[in-house]
């Protein structure tokens, strides 16, 4: 009985894992085109990590990606479409992935 205790335990730290690490992805995801809409924003230095982390922020608004991509959306009204934006994010994933392996 040890042994089914031990494997759900493992799971548990897994899944637990697993799912804190993809909040941590999101997050960098988030920042990430954050730093991109600055850019076509034409902001630079702490004007650009100010504005990233607002749309790290804006993505506890609701659950999903869609707070962030009307964030984003507004600020870069004429820049860039949703549609622009849904796809920079899905770009930038696995790209945030990669930091976090990097990091650790």
């Amino acid at each position: 009985m040890a042994s089914f205790d031990d494997r759900e335990k493992a799971f548990e730290s897994k899944f637990a894992h697993d799912a804190d690490m993809q909040f941590r992805a999101e997050a960098r995801r988030n920042k990430l085109l954050g730093l991109w809409a600055a850019g076509l924003m034409g902001k630079s230095g702490d004007a650009a990590a100010a504005y990233a982390l607002s749309v790290v922020q804006a993505d506890f608004e609701e659950a999903g990606t869609e707070d962030v991509v009307r964030k984003v959306a507004a600020d870069l009204a004429g820049h860039a479409t949703a549609d622009d934006i849904r796809a920079k994010l899905a770009e930038l994933l696995p790209q945030a992935k990669s930091q976090l392996m990097d990091e650790a």
